[in-house]
């Protein structure tokens, strides 16, 4: 017997699905309207799948768009019967509570029942919604609100205590995240993770980093993390010992996060050292935007035009388009290399001028006795 329209094995709802788990938020849409003008009977896990979709189109948290389509989608869930089957109702709670105000989110959650509904999906669909609201509260800054629906919550798994622990540390409050830490029933690399950047935050990174070698296994965040910290205090040392501990777990973001250490910290050679590296045949890792910006920014601090012109050409050649960091970065490196014009139409490019492109373009042309354009 084939599947009805609205069921979860329907032609539809499979191929709705499979769009929103592929990162292909467009064509979930596209395709739940085509079911729709094709008059079949939409399935709860279809619109839970365009409601995530939704979600993700409609980025960042301020996107003007964000509570319209909310609202819209809650109306078409009222029309259609559909506001209380959990899986469309925990999406909806999720749409709501990237609201910066996310009331909504919480009223919507108060008129479900207090104790999760039966059935795995229901359970699970019923902890989703509520941790989409803990984050929400957390991100918020209402932590007297998050507390408090942590507190009631009648089941909570690690993604819930990670949450309520990585608020509190982010918010100064670390001893009473390590409180909650010591009392988890279960914990992975995140929940260390979480009190580490606590440590960091605070400039202990004695603590932070006793707690890292503590860590039973630990994930590329918990090794950059620590090395960023270390950065940010200026131990380039301490920074390139974790780093070369790494062996070959190192991807992308770890090699930034060393090359940008030593390029922040005034190690303009070693930064260049370390970028040469990963480009080796034998290692090969593609840099991205992040990568550039800072041996650009080696490059200025050494004069080193020739291999700041080589790297210039080298993103234009894997298809990496200039944003303003990378224009102000190039705009100093020009300046400094006595290229006034190239800066100049660099910093005409800027979306956006700040401080610092102003500063970077200003400070140039008193280099290269422009007088009257810096003024």
């Amino acid at each position: 017997m084939p599947a009805a329209a609205g069921d979860v094995n329907s032609t539809w709802t499979l191929a709705i699905r499979a769009a929103a788990d592929q990162g292909r938020p467009r064509r979930a849409v596209a395709l739940y309207l085509s079911s729709l003008r094709s008059g079949r009977r939409p399935c709860p896990f279809a619109l839970a799948a365009v409601l995530k979709s939704v979600s993700r189109l409609l980025l960042p948290a301020a996107h003007p768009l964000l509570a319209a389509a909310a609202a819209s989608i809650h109306a078409h869930l009222l029309r259609l019967g559909l506001l209380a089957h959990p899986y469309p109702r925990a999406a909806l709670a999720h749409l709501y509570a990237r609201l910066p105000d996310p009331s909504r989110a919480h009223s919507l959650l108060d008129e479900t029942p207090p104790r999760p509904p039966r059935g795995r999906a229901g359970a699970h669909s019923f902890l989703v919604s509520r941790n989409s609201l803990l984050a929400s509260l957390l991100r918020s800054g209402d932590l007297a609100a998050a507390r408090a629906l942590f507190d009631r919550m009648p089941v909570r798994d690690v993604v819930s205590w990670n949450s309520m622990v990585a608020g509190l540390a982010k918010a100064g409050h670390l001893d009473a995240a390590i409180e909650l830490f010591d009392k988890m029933p279960e914990r992975n690399a995140a929940s260390w993770n979480a009190v580490m950047c606590g440590y960091i935050a605070q400039g202990d990174l004695a603590q932070a980093r006793e707690l890292f070698e503590q860590m039973p296994v630990r994930s590329n965040v918990s090794w950059i993390t620590m090395i960023s910290g270390y950065a940010k205090s200026g131990d380039v040392h301490a920074a390139g010992e974790l780093f070369e501990r790494m062996e070959n777990k190192k991807d992308l973001y770890a090699w930034n996060a060393m090359i940008a250490c030593y390029a922040k910290n005034g190690c303009a050679r070693e930064a260049l050292a370390v970028f040469n590296r990963m480009l080796k045949p034998h290692v090969w890792v593609m840099p991205n935007e992040k990568t550039f910006s800072s041996v650009i920014s080696a490059c200025s601090q050494l004069g080193d035009l020739r291999f700041g012109l080589w790297a210039e050409s080298f993103m234009g050649s894997v298809g990496i388009e200039l944003d303003d960091h990378l224009r102000t970065a190039l705009v100093d490196l020009h300046t400094k290399s006595g290229r006034i014009d190239r800066a100049f139409d660099l910093f005409r490019g800027l979306g956006m001028r700040d401080v610092v492109s102003y500063s970077a373009m200003i400070v140039g042309c008193g280099m290269n006795g422009k007088f009257n354009e810096a003024e």
